[in-house]
């Protein structure tokens, strides 16, 4: 048994090394990336199916689910800084073909990362009234986002352990068993959000009931590539062995990925805070309208995903050029679907904004399709930000990663978030306009003044490189 185990491991790293490193970029892409866009878009659609249903309980409610985004998101950032860590440094080993070190490296990571969100979560599950007003929530949906906050973080560890095991099932390529284990979660928590919300009246605590149980469904279905021996790493308890450098590594990856999404999580405690000052209807304008952009934008964040362990895995066996050729067809891929995406999503953002709008409230109708019509317009900048950030990650910069994760958060919308509502009164535009545009304004700034910089400068570094060359970086 554990012959042909072996046999059928070595026969997929044979074909999946062939695929990285010689098919058709064009070809590669697609496939590495469909199956990580319908996952984005899974994982974005979670959320949102909750806000839809909890939106037949009145505004008050949507505010409260929508508010608590924030929450998952600083989680989501703890288990991406362990998952996209690991990954990143996974697909560079396996494709200097370190198969073994890889697996070591993936038992640890998911071993460490599932402990310290469940310490996280426990610790959250204390102070849960002063966090959901840290987030923002109004005086009125504050019960609401408490029962919502309750769930969520009792799931804590299982939420760290499917994005985990996701990620680094799409390290090694292996995207179509990551994206059944998400699409399995999403399919059962559609079925029990009406059943918990409209037949048991559980309400807004149902609706989060049901997340925490999907996401305990995917772990179990992510799990069974390894305990079957179908995955080309091997993630086990025997594996789990700490090492120095390894941390190290993952660290350097890592902390930019956590940073990333974290500050994404601060962003929007901020934008919370700022749009609450206009009342619940703001507010909760505001935050769905970020769930639908994210759920649309998620098929562009996939393509950028998709490209990451191509590029990663070339990097890794000093391919070059396909490196190259890996970025150019992401960015010709995104901005071509960036462009449909974008004016679908302008034309239909009232529509997109009802959905979620059971008591016609024309403030959080006007609020919520303003922004995301500002959004459409930067959304192909927005791509190459991501896929440049996905690129400094893939070919293990740190650094180059980091400065475009502050940038759109950090160094740009909150600054402009807290400015543009104090300024657009002054010149008679009422000052709401300005929350709903921050984060617009903040995409396009990033994207002028750093990830165009820095994808000019990566690619006259890597451009004249020969395949086969030792790396331009020196290894710290």
């Amino acid at each position: 048994m554990a012959i042909a185990a072996n046999a059928k491991q070595a026969e997929a790293r044979a074909k999946r090394q062939y695929m990285m490193l010689n098919e058709p970029m064009m070809r590669v892409i697609p496939k590495v990336a469909l199956p990580m866009i319908v996952s984005s878009l899974i994982d974005s659609f979670y959320n949102l199916a909750d806000v839809f249903f909890v939106s037949t309980l009145g505004t008050n409610a949507t505010a409260a689910v929508a508010v608590n985004d924030s929450l998952m998101m600083f989680l989501r950032s703890i288990s991406m800084g362990f998952a996209l860590g690991a990954a990143s440094y996974i697909s560079r080993l396996m494709g200097a073909g370190e198969d073994e070190r890889a697996s070591r490296v993936g038992s640890t990571t998911l071993a460490c990362g599932v402990l310290f969100s469940f310490c996280f979560g426990l610790f959250c599950l204390m102070l849960r009234s002063p966090i959901v007003e840290l987030l923002g929530i109004t005086p009125e949906a504050k019960q609401y986002s408490m029962e919502y906050a309750f769930w969520i973080l009792l799931a804590a560890p299982f939420t760290t352990a499917e994005l985990i095991l996701t990620q680094l099932l799409r390290s090694e390529g292996s995207t179509t068993f990551a994206m059944i284990g998400t699409v399995s979660g999403c399919i059962l928590n559609l079925i029990l959000d009406p059943i918990f919300i409209m037949l048991f009246h559980w309400g807004v605590a149902g609706a989060a009931g049901a997340t925490a149980l999907s996401k305990v469904l995917s772990v179990i279905v992510l799990a069974m590539p390894y305990v079957q021996k179908r995955a080309m790493l091997s993630v086990t308890p025997k594996n789990i062995k700490p090492n120095k450098e390894d941390i190290a590594e993952v660290a350097r990856m890592g902390v930019p990925a956590f940073i990333r999404m974290g500050l994404m999580s601060v962003g929007g405690i901020v934008t919370n805070n700022v749009a609450k000052g206009f009342g619940t209807s703001v507010l909760a304008g505001i935050s769905v309208a970020n769930k639908l952009y994210r759920f649309v934008a998620s098929i562009i964040m996939g393509f950028s995903q998709g490209f990451s362990p191509v590029a990663g895995f070339c990097w890794g066996a000093r391919k070059y050029k396909r490196v190259r050729e890996s970025y150019f067809t992401t960015i010709f891929i995104g901005c071509v679907g960036g462009l449909i995406l974008g004016l679908a999503m302008f034309f239909a953002s009232k529509y997109m904004i009802n959905l979620f709008n059971s008591e016609g409230d024309p403030q959080m109708l006007l609020i919520g399709s303003l922004k995301i019509r500002a959004l459409c317009l930067v959304l192909i900048p927005h791509e190459i930000v991501m896929i440049t950030s996905n690129l400094y990650q893939a070919l293990g910069r740190p650094v180059g990663n980091l400065i475009l994760s502050l940038s759109r958060q950090l160094l740009f919308l909150i600054p402009v978030v807290i400015l543009l509502p104090l300024v657009f009164p002054l010149v008679g535009i009422p000052g709401e306009y300005g929350v709903a545009l921050a984060q617009a304004v903040s995409d396009g700034a990033s994207f002028l003044f750093l990830a165009l910089p820095l994808a000019i400068y990566m690619m006259r570094k890597i451009g004249k490189l020969e395949d086969g060359a030792p790396s331009p970086f020196k290894k710290k």
